[in-house]
C-alpha cells in the first residue's frame, strides 16, 4: 500500500509545524514551548485525553479506535534538540544562537503529530494507540523519566515503537534489525592532580600532561586486548584539557573526557572495569592524583524479534518489499529508547532522510520529503497491529 491519501494532502501542514519546531529549539527537558504546542495540537485534533508533565516535561496522547479492545500500541517521538549553532541558511533556521535541530527530532515529533491528526479523523482501528513525545533524548535519560513516571503502566502499553532519521538512506526507505540494534552509550571523566611548576624544572614536577597522554594512549589498547574480536566495542576519548597559554608552566591538573559503546552488557561492564584499572594505575605509576567519574549512561538499545519483523512488514506494506532492510549493521550510537524496550516489547527503525549532512552537524536539516513516509507508515502500524472486525 503507498503513501495514503490524507496523508499526502496533511503533509505541507505537518511540514510547516516541523519547520516552527526547527526554528524554536529547546534543550533537554526544557522543552516547554515544544510540549505546549504538541499538546494544543493533540487537543485540537480530538484526542480522547492529552496528558503533560509525563517525566517533567513529557506530553502523551491518547486515541481509540473505533471498535473497543484492550490492546494499546504506544508510539514515540523525540522533541528536544542540541547546543550545535547552526550554519546551515534557511528561512526555518534556528533562531536560538547555540542550539539547533541537529538529529530531526523536529521531524520526528511532526512526524507523530500527522499520524495522531489522521488516526483521530480516521479511527480505523480496534483498542488504543498512545503517541508519545519525549524530553531530553540527548544526554538527559527522558526515556526512562517517562518509564519512571509510570507512563507503561498507567497507559496500559502493550508495545511500543520508535522511529528516527538516517541520514545517507535514500528517503522513502527504512532499515531496522532484531537484537541490539544502537550500543549502551557510557561517558567517562578522568581528572589528574599533579605537581606544577617552571618547564625548565620537570624533575621538581609531577607532570599530568605526560602521564595523561600515556592514558590516551593506553585506554586505546583495551578495545585491541580486552574485548574479543568478533564483539564490538568503541572508547574515543573527545577533550583534553590542560595548562595555560603560556609555553613555560607545567601545569597543576588536566582533565580527560571521552565516551564507550557496547553491544553487550557483559562488554560495558568489562569496559568500565579497564577504564578505571588503565587510568588509576598508569596515575599512580606516575605519582599523579586521579578521580574518574563513570557516567552509566544508556543502556544497549535491543529489538524484539516478533515485533521488529511485524513493523518491517507494515513498513513494506507502505514503502514497498525492496525498499525495507532488516539486517542494518548495529550502530554505536546510543538512544534512550532502550528504557522503553526494556519495559515493553518493541522496536526502534531508522527512515532514510536522504543525501543531507550527518546527524549533529551544523549543516543537518530534516528533509521534508519524509514526512508523508512516515506520518503514512505510524498511520498503518496501529491499523495493522489494532485491526477493525
Amino acid at each position: 500500500m503507498p503513501i495514503i491519501n490524507r496523508v499526502a494532502e496533511l503533509a505541507d501542514e505537518v511540514a510547516e509545524w516541523r519547520r516552527d519546531f526547527h526554528a524554536h529549539p529547546e534543550l533537554l527537558y526544557d522543552v516547554h514551548r515544544t510540549a505546549a504546542r504538541v499538546a494544543e495540537l493533540l487537543t485540537s485534533f480530538g484526542c480522547d485525553e492529552v496528558v503533560t508533565g509525563i517525566g517533567r516535561t513529557g506530553v502523551v496522547g491518547v486515541i481509540k479506535g473505533r471498535e473497543p479492545s484492550s490492546r494499546t500500541i504506544g508510539l514515540r517521538a523525540d522533541m528536544d534538540a542540541l547546543p550545535i549553532h547552526e550554519t546551515r541558511d534557511s528561512p526555518h533556521r534556528s533562531t536560538v544562537p547555540g542550539k539547533m535541530h541537529a538529529c530531526g527530532h523536529d521531524g520526528h515529533t511532526a512526524m507523530l503529530l500527522g499520524a495522531a491528526r489522521y488516526l483521530t479523523e480516521t479511527r480505523n482501528f480496534a483498542g488504543t494507540a498512545i503517541v508519545i513525545f519525549q524530553p531530553a533524548e540527548e544526554g538527559g535519560a527522558g526515556g526512562k523519566a517517562m518509564v519512571d513516571d509510570g507512563m507503561m503502566d498507567r497507559f496500559a502499553i502493550d508495545e511500543v515503537y520508535g522511529l528516527h532519521n538516517m541520514p545517507g538512506l535514500p528517503v522513502g526507505m527504512i532499515t531496522t534489525r532484531p537484537g541490539p540494534i544502537m550500543a549502551a552509550a557510557t561517558t567517562f571523566e578522568i581528572r589528574l592532580k599533579g605537581l606544577g611548576g617552571h618547564a625548565a624544572k620537570p624533575h621538581i614536577c609531577v607532570d599530568p600532561i605526560v602521564g595523561g597522554a600515556q592514558i590516551v594512549t593506553a585506554l586505546q589498547s583495551i578495545v585491541a586486548r580486552n574485548v574479543d574480536p568478533v564483539d564490538n566495542a568503541v572508547i574515543s576519548i573527545t577533550r583534553f584539557h590542560a595548562g595555560t597559554t603560556a609555553n613555560n608552566i607545567i601545569p597543576q591538573t588536566a582533565v580527560i573526557g571521552g565516551t564507550v559503546r557496547t553491544l553487550k552488557e557483559e562488554t560495558r561492564h568489562l569496559m568500565k572495569k579497564r577504564v578505571t584499572e588503565v587510568a588509576t594505575g598508569i596515575a599512580a605509576a606516575m605519582g599523579l592524583e586521579v578521580d574518574l567519574t563513570y557516567d552509566g549512561g544508556y543502556p544497549v538499545v535491543v529489538n524484539h524479534a516478533r515485533e521488529t519483523e511485524f513493523a518491517a512488514d507494515v513498513a513494506r506494506g507502505v514503502l514497498g518489499e525492496a525498499q525495507v532492510s532488516t539486517d542494518m549493521p548495529p550502530s554505536l550510537g546510543g538512544e534512550d529508547f532502550a528504557y522503553m524496550l526494556q519495559a515493553r516489547p518493541g522496536a526502534f527503525l531508522f527512515i532514510g532522510n536522504g543525501d543531507t549532512a550527518g546527524l549533529h552537524h551544523p549543516e543537518y536539516d530534516f528533509d521534508d520529503a519524509v514526512i508523508p513516509h512516515g506520518v503514512s507508515y505510524w498511520a498503518k502500524l496501529v491499523e495493522t497491529a489494532l485491526p477493525v472486525g
